[in-house]
């Protein structure tokens, strides 16, 4: 059983400690002795202090013992270790944990992993091949010829129908045709639509993807929680292809705060392309001339009786 009180012989032989470590780090680095701890019957470990720069909080760490009986002292070991407030590196991580989006520059590499759980094997073409036919021709996608060295002719104006419509006609009857055609083969219509990839996106990083974009620009942010619509009735979305165009569209309005990026359909922000619509610049009304009114004359009394006249122009009451 493991004794909590130090051997005196050992807690004693603090010089002999202090002389081990002083060996083994650099000059004055050795600062004053901090404990003695035990680690066993007649074990000892002696702290020191480090005052070398970089190594804050540093303690060295010299073991002494000695046999049972014995009253020679022997030095163990000593290490450089850290103490409770020592200041210590992050912690390792891998860089494939450690990346974040953004960290790339011109000309890095960035592998993935065989196993990457957001791939998965794609049509690259060499996976399927194609139903050789009776006529002995390969079964490749080049143009075949609309008769064979070995055979009758095709009907007359086939050849001319096969070529409007692209497809190929093998000479005989229905029976010796092929079931399906080169050119409209899944390898051809793989070509067309680009699918000649070893590996394509996975349900689980299609997932992952839908995730982040909804995260990053979706209807829970603040900014669309203030805005006056969302995007699927906004002018400035384009829509993608695919399944993802259910959910999610390109912005391209460059004064708005996600131009360029791919945005959830429920997003929105204040520049909506109908949210406010800018009114026409305000007209005066045109003026309005009244013809219809005629002020009235003033009327003077008339010195011959009782009756009034209109005064007329520039004349005043009470003159002749």
């Amino acid at each position: 059983m493991r004794s909590r009180t130090p051997d005196r012989l050992c807690a004693e032989a603090v010089d002999l400690a202090r002389a081990a470590a002083e060996e083994a780090a650099a000059p004055g680095t050795v600062g004053e002795h901090v404990d003695a701890v035990a680690d066993g019957d007649r074990v000892v470990t002696h702290l020191f202090e480090c005052k070398e720069p970089g190594y804050r909080g540093w303690r060295w760490a010299v073991t002494v013992a000695r046999a049972s009986r014995a009253k020679h002292v022997t030095l163990d070991e000593s290490v450089l270790l850290p103490g409770p407030d020592a200041l210590l590196a992050p912690e390792w991580v891998p860089w494939s944990e450690r990346l974040r989006p953004g960290d790339m520059g011109p000309g890095d590499l960035l592998p993935t992993e065989a196993e990457d759980l957001r791939l998965e094997p794609g049509f690259s073409g060499t996976d399927a091949g194609r139903p050789a036919t009776d006529a002995g021709w390969p079964a490749t996608d080049e143009v075949r010829p609309a008769t064979a060295p070995d055979s009758t002719p095709v009907a007359p104006g086939v050849a001319e129908l096969a070529d409007a419509e692209d497809a190929d006609v093998e000479p005989g009857s229905p029976a010796v045709q092929p079931d399906t055609t080169a050119r409209g083969s899944i390898a051809a219509v793989a070509d067309e639509l680009g699918m000649g990839r070893p590996r394509v996106l996975s349900r689980y990083g299609l997932h992952i993807a839908a995730d982040r974009w909804e995260e990053a620009y979706g209807p829970k942010t603040a900014m669309a929680q203030a805005a006056p619509a969302n995007c699927v009735s906004c002018g400035f979305l384009v829509p993608l292809a695919g399944s993802l165009r259910q959910a999610f569209g390109i912005c391209a309005n460059e004064f708005g705060p996600a131009d360029g990026h791919v945005v959830s359909l429920g997003y929105g922000c204040g520049g909506h392309s109908e949210a406010a619509v800018m009114p026409k610049p305000p007209r005066p009304a045109p003026p309005v001339i009244d013809e219809t009114v005629v002020d009235p004359m003033p009327l003077r009394p008339d010195p011959a009786g009782g009756s009034v006249e209109a005064a007329g122009p520039g004349e005043e009451f009470g003159h002749s």
